[in-house]
């Protein structure tokens, strides 16, 4: 610990006396040890007395540093932290200390001046040391040690802070490395304090990067300018304080420090309890409260008397302001508490204000009057029961001039801004300016502590501030100002208050400290970072312009511990490159700096350079434009100066502020006897209220008044004259009733533990003039014993509620209030009811106040009120309003609002004519309805005579206004107009004027933020208002009208459009609703106004309001905008076609598609062009219908241009051909249709077809493209012809399987169809096959199973949505169709099986005697048939002669070795296998004939036919064989099925009767066949394969389209 205790320590208890005792005990007995330790090497050489000041030096280096222990090296304790405070040998605070930079040199040795003399000094004290035996000596020594100890710590502040930058370059080095989460190193502490104490909580925090710091009062962020001079925030090397200034009961409470950085949040705790004094008079403590000390028995009284009275003076004299003050009962040592105040602000002891107070008189004596001191004075004497004060008026004039017509002495001179370069002085302008305008100023510097004046200006200054240059760093200033006109130079104003140029954050560093100023400096030094050059300044920004002066202000660059850094300013006119550097001599030091000289009117923008010297850094970030130029307005002139009677020598003026004033600083007032025409001054210093009270006229004289605002930029116009007023004493000087009536109603609207919020009604009578405030007085009341009354306020408040603070918790009070005017303050009113003053702790919310009746009708009202002051848990969240009839009981009351409304007024409606009620509103919150509001006075519902309402005009301008008249006005109303119940200020939406009895609401710029409910109030009238609801419905009719009225148009039923007309011709034309026969038209096309010619004809029905302009043609330079403009005297109107571009080409396109159209229309000519229909039957027609034909007329077809040949004899009765497209040659006719048959259409019929009409008058042709698109086109209709002639799709069962199919009218081969299972379209195979045989389409299902249950459909393709047939075969639809496919499949079987004449034999055999025969035939049958032969019906059997053979199963042979008459007869053969019976028969037939020795071989075919065997000779071939063949089958024994016919199909052949067929068969030479060889198979048929075989099971299908 050093030798002085940090500063946020020595004010507390623990850190007394008896603490540094016990550091000084430490101190001397490390002194001892060491005197010890020196007294045993006493006689060591000067170069070990250096080398152990040396390694002291390091020691302490080395502590400072690395934190090793210093009490070993130093008697020093060691530092918490490093300070910047110089203290004398008390420890107390005598100065700062401002570090400086130094060369590098000591900090390479290690040693300061300091440690050098103190080494130097050791061996003298250690030779002395014995010598100091006495309790003054050991004084005496810890004196001096703690001198020396002061001098190194100043050494050890430049080592430390070199060691602090050298860590903070390697923490930005390491910036990641080292970050970490704040820390508090030193916490807050609880404390408890007396009332009215101040109370500082401190604490230090560490982290990386810097973290930021915020305070919490019961976790509510305190804001210090929320509650300016109760808080007070300061930070200063990561010490952190919050200051409590004068703590009260609300200050008890739980306070949070929060530390928070891009690493993480921390926060320390700290409670603050506030106690009242209840004890005995200590002087050490706080006063007690005021009002009676029943504690003690004694109440103090007060009077003042002997006062002093408005007091006039001249500057430079003195002045003494005086009272006696008696206080009863008097005490001799009891002293009460004086205090002096101007303007309400606390006068303190200084060269210009003395105090005295003698015990029974109190005294201020003004030593040297100026302006600044006028104003009110008040004296205010405090005891313990209570205050007394009493005030007065005092006014300061000029003194006289040293030239004539001189204008009077500035005032107010103070200082705004102060750094190291300049400080800008501000000051207020005079209110005297001696009869010419006020030139400017000059501003005049004094270094304190000389006399020498400098002049800071060459030229003076208008604007009442100025940046003052040219001063020196560290050096104290003051000021003054003179104000010069053309007569010449003012007295100088009073000097200003010293300032020091220095920088802004030394100042602040030097407030953050609890020492006092006392202007001493002491300068150390601080190593710099050498060779670095500094970055770029932040945040450059204009701070102030005017047109003599710019000033610019910035921030360092972000790096610390640089050397010194010192700044260039730059200057460049807007739009350009070219930067000048401004102080190209001197670098400023401060970040502000002040550019004179600019040229007025231009714009620049400006940056700023670093430089040290390392070099010159990079420029900043440029400031936005900035024109030169004064930026602040001089203030627009008062208004409506209205002055009152007041006494017999003052008069009260009131005015209406300036509008849209800035920085106002206040108003002087002029006042004139009438006729005179000389303005003297009634106040020499501006008042910032509109209210002034003006001393020192002349009784019974008239007067006349005028004001003027003033701001930095200058003084205003004067307002208008008042009205003459005689000065006369208002009260009984013949104004009866000139002050208000008392209020009434006085009610409580929130209670804490020492303060109580009131509201009371307005007076019933306001006076002669409107109440300008009220007053509020209070009084306690003990055991219903009423006490003195007490004013609450010494200043009147507006506002029908006020908060009386410094109450006694639980104590019980009584208010009344009085309400003041221009004439003066009015009687109080009647005491109110007592109330206890103790907190509300209630969840809902107070009562409203201030229930105010307007708009008063025979049916409605408008009640206003205003929200609760007292909250309650959670905010107001609507209202309730209750009514009931005014003589009605309390039981009586009833709402008139079920919902709660959020807003503050509300129109109630559905009231009974002539009936009297009362009302009252309460307020809801979350937590509930809170208590009720004071009921109103009693209102009549009746419509007053003259009742008018507002009225809403659109004059011929198009100006919307509101209007009200009131016919019941008195010189003192007034016309209010209000928005949503609140009154209209801002005068940017809205103006209003009054003439008369007439108010009037203007709109300025009509929009939507102008919807709500408009009013207007007049006052001192009985309640005359009314109101009107501007909605956005209405608004935007209102805008239609103003927009009618400002620009008066002639209306038109149509817009200027264009049409053609025959031949292509173009017509413009638009018609107008009305318009008169001075109406005139101008044509205009691109700017050039056009003329009636060959080109354009105009024609104007004025009677219609037909306006028309027709063209032949159009051509390309006809391209642009054609503009008909229209004028009917005031009315103008035009109407505007645009024709360019795309829009110009089709019109022009489409004109000169018409005139060919006219001319081709002149002979035969195409009405409808061709085109095609595919009809229900599938056909494709083209047609056309042709018009303007005769007889001559030929139409002639051609596909891709051959002709077609069709049928000459046409009639064009009803005009239409037709042509369908066909594939084969055959035609018909009809009566007008030309008609080619078609078969089928397919690909080969697409093409280009044309049609050409021609005879003598000309021709015309019409094609139809069906290539491509056009031909898919085509087919895509014929498709969903196609597909809508669909049948249902169907079941049918086969041998195979199971078979789906339906039919169409008409079937394409280009016909595309999907087939779907299960919504998914079929994958196709040996299993699953579709096809299509004539017009049937199918699905077979091979071998069926239950997995091919299911929903089927067929999708037919016509290029758009196509269509679907559906059916379902599930269920019984399956069931019965496998059923029936097993049948078929079984019969199919047995038919194949049977056994079977597979070859036929010939029906008759002629063959000659004697020749051999031999007969074969094929036979099938599984199993393999037996064979039987018969002759004659009777079964033969193989023998020499007959030789009957049966091979390999299959072929079956007749032999007869020689034929002769015997053997003739009919023959048969019978098969025969389990599956059935088949039987052939042929006739044998003998012919006489010569024998011959061959043999010859037959063979018949499939049918029955002989043939050949291959090995008959040649010549025997060729020999004719004939015969007739007769083929026969027989039934098989077998049931064969019946063939099946398909529903919708044709009947099939009928199969061949079994007619026999002769063949005559001639045989020329007998061969002899080879067996095998001459054997021939017939070809097999499947049994049951009948073609269209009829469905065994059928079900309902659907039909889906998709």
């Amino acid at each position: 610990m050093s030798g002085s205790i940090p500063f946020y320590q020595k004010h507390h208890l623990h850190y007394d006396r008896g603490y540094r005792s016990k550091e000084t005990e430490a101190t001397l007995s490390q002194y001892q040890s060491s005197s010890s330790r020196y007294s045993a090497s006493r006689s060591a050489s000067a170069t070990s007395r250096s080398a152990s000041a040396t390694s002291r030096s390091r020691g302490l280096k080395l502590s400072s540093h690395s934190g090793l222990d210093e009490s070993r090296l130093s008697p020093v304790t060691k530092r918490a932290k490093p300070t910047y405070l110089a203290l004398d040998k008390e420890n107390q605070i005598i100065g700062y200390v401002v570090p400086i930079f130094r060369g590098s040199q000591e900090f390479a040795t290690g040693l300061s001046d300091t440690e050098e003399k103190r080494v130097r000094d050791t061996a003298a004290y250690m030779a002395r040391r014995d010598l100091f035996t006495s309790g003054l000596e050991m004084e005496r020594s810890e004196q001096t040690s703690r001198r020396e100890t002061m001098r190194e710590s100043a050494e050890r502040i430049s080592l430390s802070k070199r060691i602090h930058e050298h860590g903070e370059h390697f923490k930005r080095m390491n910036e990641d490395s080292l970050m970490h989460a704040p820390n508090f190193v030193i916490k807050p502490r609880s404390h408890t304090v007396w009332e009215n104490q101040c109370v500082r909580l401190h604490c230090t925090v560490s982290g990386w990067p810097d973290p930021r710091v915020v305070w919490y009062k019961n976790n509510v962020t305190i804001d210090p300018l929320a509650h300016p001079g109760k808080f007070k925030l300061q930070s200063s090397y990561n010490v952190h304080s919050l200051e409590i200034n004068r703590c009260d009961f609300d200050d008890t409470a739980q306070y949070r420090v929060s530390a928070m950085n891009s690493k993480g949040e921390l926060s320390a705790f700290a409670s603050v309890v506030v106690k009242r004094f209840k004890g005995e008079i200590d002087e050490s403590l706080p006063a007690p409260r005021h009002g009676p000390v029943s504690e003690y028995g004694i109440t103090f009284k007060t009077h003042i008397v002997d006062t002093f009275g408005v007091s006039f003076g001249r500057e430079g004299e003195t002045m003494s302001l005086g009272c006696t003050v008696i206080i009863y009962p008097h005490l001799h040592r009891y002293q009460p508490e004086v205090q002096w105040y101007r303007d309400h602000v606390l006068l303190t002891e200084s060269k210009w204000s003395h105090m005295h107070w003698s015990g029974d008189r109190a005294t201020l004596t003004l030593t040297h009057l100026n302006k600044e001191d006028e104003g009110l004075y008040t004296l205010r004497v405090t005891t313990k029961s209570g205050y007394e004060t009493y005030s007065a008026y005092v006014f300061v004039r000029d003194s006289d001039a040293e030239v004539e017509g001189a204008p009077g002495a500035p005032l107010d001179v103070c200082c705004l801004d102060a750094n190291k370069d300049y400080i800008i002085v501000s000051w207020k302008q005079p209110a005297v300016d001696g009869g010419e305008s006020i030139l400017g100023y000059f501003v005049d510097r004094c270094e304190v502590g000389t006399n020498h004046w400098c002049q800071c200006n060459d030229t003076p200054i208008k604007f009442a501030r100025f940046p003052v240059t040219g001063l020196v760093e560290g050096r104290s200033y003051i000021f003054r100002v003179r104000a010069v006109n053309k007569s010449g130079m003012s007295h100088p104003s009073r000097v200003s208050e010293p300032v020091a140029a220095m920088d802004p954050a030394d100042r602040a560093r030097m407030r953050g400290t609890s020492a006092p100023w006392t202007g001493q400096i002491i300068v150390t030094e601080e190593e710099p970072a050498e060779g670095i050059v500094p970055g770029r300044p932040r945040e450059l920004q204009v701070t102030e312009a005017t047109k003599n002066y710019v000033v610019l202000s910035w921030k360092p660059p972000g790096e610390k511990g640089l050397e010194g850094v010192m700044y260039y300013v730059e200057k460049c006119v807007s739009g350009s490159d070219s930067w000048q550097r401004v102080n190209t001599e001197i670098p400023v030091r401060s970040p502000r700096f002040a550019l004179f000289d600019l040229a007025e009117g231009k714009s620049y923008n400006f940056r700023v350079r670093c430089c040290n010297s390392a070099g010159v850094g990079e420029p900043s970030d440029p400031t936005e434009a900035t024109t030169v130029g004064d930026k602040l307005d001089i203030p627009s002139a008062p208004s409506k100066v209205v002055p009152t009677r007041n006494t017999d020598t003052s008069v009260v003026v009131s005015w209406e502020a300036s509008h849209d004033a800035k920085e106002l600083v206040g108003y002087y007032i002029e006042a004139s006897l009438v006729g005179s025409n000389v303005w003297e001054p009634c106040n020499n210093k501006p008042v910032n209220a509109t209210r002034f009270i003006c001393h020192g006229l002349m009784t019974e004289e008239t007067y006349v008044l005028r004001v003027r605002a003033v701001n930095a930029a200058g003084l205003s116009q004067f307002s208008e004259e008042s009205e003459p007023v005689k000065v006369k004493a208002a009260i009984g000087g013949g104004i009866p009733h000139a002050s208000p009536t008392p209020p009434y109603g006085i009610s409580v609207l929130e209670c804490v533990r020492d303060a109580m919020v009131l509201a009371w009604k307005q007076p019933t009578f306001i006076g002669g003039a409107d109440i300008t405030g009220y007053f509020v007085d209070y009084r306690e009341v003990i055991d219903g014993v009423p006490g003195k009354w007490h004013e609450a306020n010494i200043k009147s408040v507006s506002e029908r509620a006020y908060r009386v603070t410094d109450l006694k918790e639980n104590k019980k009070y009584q208010f009344q209030v009085r309400a003041a005017n221009m004439a003066g303050v009015g009687i109080p009113s009647l005491p109110s009811d007592t109330f206890l003053c103790e907190e509300w702790t209630i969840a809902v919310p107070g009562p409203p106040y201030d229930l105010e009746i307007r708009e008063v009708r025979s049916d409605s009202l408008v009640l206003l009120w205003r929200a609760p002051v007292y909250q309650g848990r959670d905010p107001v969240n609507g209202f309730y309003i209750d009514i009931k009839e005014a003589d009605a009981p309390e039981e009586a009351w009833r709402g008139v609002n079920t919902k709660a409304t959020e807003k503050t007024f509300f129109k109630i409606k559905n009231l009974k004519e002539a009936e009297t009620y009362v009302f009252r509103v309460r307020a809801q919150n979350k937590a509930g309805v809170g208590k009720t509001s004071e009921v109103t006075d009693p209102v009549h519902a009746v419509t007053k005579p003259g009742t008018t309402e507002i009225v809403v005009d659109v004059d011929d301008d198009g100006v919307i206004s509101l209007n009200f008249e009131c016919s019941d006005l008195n010189a003192d109303s007034k016309f209010v107009w209000s928005k949503n119940y609140e009154e209209i200020t801002d005068s940017t939406r809205m103006t209003m004027e009054t003439k008369g009895n007439m108010s009037k609401a203007i709109f300025n710029t009509p929009g939507e933020e102008d919807i709500g409910i408009y009013s207007c109030f007049v006052t001192h009238t009985d309640g005359v208002s009314a109101s009107y609801t501007l909605s956005e419905e209405e608004l935007k009719k209102l805008l239609e009208i103003s927009h009618d009225h400002k620009f008066p148009i002639i209306p038109l039923k149509s817009e200027l459009a264009v049409e053609l007309m025959e031949k292509g011709r173009v017509r413009f034309w638009l018609q107008a609703e009305k318009i008169s026969a001075n109406g005139k038209v101008d044509y205009v096309f691109n700017d050039n106004l056009l003329s009636q010619g060959e080109k354009y004809k105009m024609h104007f029905d004025k009677d219609t309001g037909v306006i028309e302009m027709i063209m032949e043609c159009l051509n390309p330079e006809d391209e642009g905008t054609f503009t008909f403009q229209l004028q009917d005297g005031k009315a103008k109107n035009q109407s505007s076609l645009v024709l360019i571009g795309d829009v110009f080409k089709q019109l022009q396109k489409e004109s000169e598609f018409q005139r060919k159209e006219w001319f081709r229309k002149q002979g035969p000519h195409f009405i409808e062009y061709l085109s095609y229909e595919v009809t229900p039957e599938c056909c494709v027609v083209l047609k056309c219908k042709v018009g303007n034909m005769k007889k001559e007329t030929v139409a002639l077809w051609y596909k891709d241009g051959r002709e077609l040949k069709a049928d000459e004899h046409l009639s064009f009765a009803e005009g239409v051909l037709t042509l369908e497209i066909a594939q084969r040659g055959s035609t018909a006719d009809t009566d007008d249709d030309q008609v080619w048959r078609a078969a089928k259409i397919s690909k080969k019929d697409a093409g280009i077809y044309e049609v050409v009409l021609k005879d003598d008058r000309g021709k015309d042709t019409s094609t139809l493209n069906l290539t491509d698109q056009g031909f898919k086109d085509l087919m895509n209709l014929v498709f969903s012809v196609i597909a809508n002639s669909s049948t249902p799709l169907k079941i049918t069962s086969t041998d195979e399987g199971i078979r789906l199919y339906t039919f169409v009218n008409y079937y394409n081969d280009l016909l595309q169809v999907t087939w779907h299972y299960k919504d998914s379209a079929i994958a196709f195979s040996d299993r699953v096959k579709s096809g299509v045989v004539g017009e049937q389409l199918w699905l077979q299902i091979t071998e069926p199973t239950e997995k091919d249950m299911g929903k089927y459909a067929i999708e037919f393709h016509d290029g758009k949505d196509g269509l679907k047939r559906t059916v379902d075969l599930s269920g019984k639809a399956f069931d019965d169709a496998f059923a029936e496919f097993q049948r078929l499949k079984a019969a199919a079987i047995a038919e194949r099986n049977r056994a079977r004449v597979a070859g036929g034999l010939p029906d008759v055999v002629t063959i000659q005697e004697g020749k051999a025969l031999n007969l074969t035939c094929n036979i099938s049958g599984d199993p393999v048939p037996e064979v039987t032969w018969l002759k004659n019906d009777r079964e033969i059997t193989s023998d020499e002669h007959i030789i009957l053979k049966f091979e390999s199963g299959k072929f079956a042979s007749f032999t007869i070795t020689a034929v002769n008459t015997s053997d003739s007869g009919k023959y048969s053969i019978l098969v025969k296998n389990k599956y059935g019976t088949e039987s052939g028969d042929f006739t044998l037939e003998i012919t006489e004939g010569t024998p011959d020795l061959g043999v010859t071989s037959y063979c018949t075919d499939a049918d029955g036919n002989v043939v050949f065997g291959p090995n008959t000779p040649k010549e025997k071939m060729k020999s004719s064989i004939t015969g007739t063949k007769t083929k026969k089958r027989k039934e098989s024994v077998t049931k064969t099925p019946p063939a099946e016919k398909m529903e919708d199909n044709k009947e099939s052949k009928n199969k061949e009767s079994g007619k026999k067929k002769e063949e005559k068969i001639t045989a020329a030479v007998s061969v002899q066949p080879k067996g095998s060889d001459s054997e021939q198979k017939v070809a097999e048929q499947p049994a049951g394969t009948a073609k269209d075989p009829e469905p065994a099971a059928e079900t309902q299908p659907e039909n889906t389209k998709k």
